[in-house]
């Protein structure tokens, strides 16, 4: 079984990052996960550049994403919504011909430095995710508050109560595409 990673965040030292780095690790026998391209390689969406034609970027993310038995998103919480380059990434994936995330099994992972650890953003992800028809996992959520308490100065996911339920939603996640798959 093969899933993709998104990153809402581009900042170096992201949490959100680490949180991704930290998934082929944790998750169950027989699944192989791969991060995507930041979603700072994509132009910002535009009509008209769309009616020249989808950039390379936006074809092979879709093409990937097409491909993956499941996505997980992993994003902090801007303004108490989704980073401008997670949305823009969305917006134009959701622009394809093919619908790459209609009916696709998802995944939503947020960390921050608050206590919150990325609901709001969670929650206004799972509205976009309605619209584009995918299937977004419901329970266990994993909000990771007071990351910087949990991720080390060298980006690695160090906190064992949070490792372990990372873990454990990424084997409910395992079932879950299966059933979706079903």
């Amino acid at each position: 079984m093969k899933w993709v990673v998104w990153v809402g965040s581009v900042r170096k030292g992201s949490y959100n990052a680490a949180i991704a780095r930290s998934l082929q690790a944790l998750a169950p026998e027989g699944v192989t996960v791969e991060l995507l391209p930041s979603v700072a390689e994509l132009p910002i969406y535009d009509a008209d550049i769309q009616a020249q034609g989808f950039p390379q970027e936006v074809t092979g993310l879709g093409a990937t994403l097409k491909g993956a038995d499941g996505v997980i998103i992993v994003t902090p919480e801007y303004n108490y919504s989704v980073p401008g380059g997670l949305k823009n990434a969305i917006d134009w994936v959701s622009r394809l011909p093919d619908a790459p995330l209609k009916g696709k099994p998802v995944l939503i992972q947020s960390a921050s430095m608050g206590v919150l650890g990325g609901a709001r953003a969670q929650y206004h992800l799972r509205q976009i995710m309605v619209f584009l028809d995918a299937f977004v996992m419901n329970v266990p959520e994993v909000m990771v508050g007071q990351a910087q308490k949990k991720i080390d100065e060298s980006g690695t996911l160090t906190d064992e109560g949070t490792r372990d339920f990372i873990a454990s939603q990424l084997k409910a996640f395992k079932a879950y595409v299966e059933r979706v798959r079903a």
